[in-house]
């Protein structure tokens, strides 16, 4: 049975939870493979309730559905257990979320690194949340990271959290003028919060391969986007993990060869949180229009999303480097009621086309885009269930936004609620 990778296509925020809980019935198991608590999913149930969640994966809302946050994850443990808590108030049952034994554990150090050395770059800021995920991930790669499993026992920890404190406390008190922390402090925070999640630790990579030998089908649910990816993004405004299709099988320890289908998520438009270039974005009237219609403002972050047009050299970049089989097209609705919708189709470089993705970041920078104009709709199309019932402008729009990406459009998003979708075709 099939291991199903979910990504984002765009710069993140493309409505990957709406898929997610839209397969969740199909689904025996959800896993978050990467990132940490900087990212979200917005999910709205039938019945109108909206759930935000940053750290668990959107499984969690469909009973019987068990949940994975993968060795991939960077995992901040106060605010896993707040989201825990957030979810049982409202009588969802987290019994069968598990945590890798091997994620990375966000320690209090890195939160104050990032805020600090964020703030030291002034305009050459990267756009960070201040959430610690890159100075974690530097750990990891140093090798000198906590893992989730460190909290089994406690010399182990000690060890780990005063061999980085001898460093880290030097950076903060002598570079930055801040205070320094201390061991035993975050040891003895780590481990009271570590009680809360002791008996979720499990050996994750074990059983998905286990459930998937038994013919169970697991959805591998990455955060953020692609362009936000560590090697394949717009480099250096990217994230510290790799939220493309290959990032699933390490962060997830489910071998490549499991993978039938990658769905990648797509927005009817283009936005981005943070910094770093954005060559369709608008700061006209348009773009006031997309962002009060699409309500964007970053879940976890609550930041105003930048917004432009829908970008298909972008579109096309990600099939490649993700191996997309299926897209699934969100916020359609948003466009109704325009007039003209244009479509970036290449890049003007310096007086020169470019129809993919430019090499270097120089020319990215200056990359302006080369519209397509198609004709708008007027029509309220919430209540389409079919792609027939869509207006024929509607129609011929997702065609050839399908045509231009290179990839089939499976299913588009109507509205934000789990019903408001159009399936053309069966992923699950």
């Amino acid at each position: 049975m099939p291991a199903i990778v979910l990504i984002g296509a765009q710069w993140g925020d493309e409505g990957k939870g709406k898929a997610t809980d839209l397969f969740g019935e199909k689904l025996q198991w959800v896993v978050r493979y990467q990132g940490g608590n900087n990212a979200g999913h917005t999910v709205v149930l039938p019945n109108g309730e909206k759930f935000a969640l940053h750290l668990i994966p959107s499984g969690i809302l469909t009973p019987g559905v068990k949940n994975v946050i993968g060795n991939g994850v960077v995992v901040d443990p106060s605010v896993l257990l707040s989201e825990l808590r957030g979810l049982e108030e409202r009588s969802v049952d987290t019994s069968g979320l598990l945590l890798s034994a091997d994620a990375h554990l966000l320690m209090p150090y890195h939160v104050a690194i990032d805020k600090v050395s964020e703030r030291f770059l002034g305009n050459k800021k990267i756009g960070t949340t201040g959430r610690g995920i890159g100075p974690c991930y530097q750990d990891k790669i140093a090798r000198v990271g906590v893992r989730v499993a460190d909290v089994l026992d406690e010399s182990i920890l000690t060890q780990k959290v005063e061999a980085a404190l001898e460093f880290k406390n030097q950076v903060l008190s002598k570079i930055y003028n801040r205070r320094a922390l201390d061991p035993r402090q975050v040891v003895d925070e780590t481990m009271a919060l570590a009680e809360q999640f002791k008996h979720r630790i499990a050996d994750t990579r074990l059983e998905l391969n286990l459930a998937l030998e038994r013919g169970e089908t697991v959805l591998l649910e990455g955060s953020q986007g692609t362009m936000l990816d560590v090697d394949h993004g717009t480099y250096p405004y990217v994230t510290s993990s790799n939220p493309t299709a290959g990032g699933a099988a390490v962060g997830s320890g489910i071998g490549p060869t499991r993978i039938t289908k990658v769905l990648g998520i797509l927005k009817a438009y283009t936005t981005r949180v943070g910094s770093g270039p954005f060559p369709t974005e608008l700061f006209d009237e348009w773009g006031a229009y997309l962002a009060k219609q699409g309500g964007e403002v970053g879940v976890t972050t609550g930041r105003a999303r930048r917004c432009g047009w829908f970008d298909a050299v972008i579109a096309r970049y990600a099939t490649r480097v993700n191996g997309i089989t299926d897209f699934f097209l969100t916020k359609l609705d948003v466009l109704s009621s325009m007039e003209q919708v244009p479509i970036c189709v290449a890049y003007d470089i310096d007086g020169v086309r470019h129809d993919e993705m430019p090499t270097t970041q120089s020319e990215l920078h200056h990359a302006k885009p080369i519209y397509e104009t198609m004709p708008g709709w007027w029509e309220d199309i919430s209540e389409c269930r079919t792609f027939e019932e869509l207006p024929k402008n509607a129609q011929d729009y997702v065609l050839r936004l399908e045509e231009l990406a290179g990839a089939h459009i499976s299913c588009i998003g109507v509205g934000p609620g789990r019903d408001q979708t159009i399936v053309r075709r069966e992923i699950v």
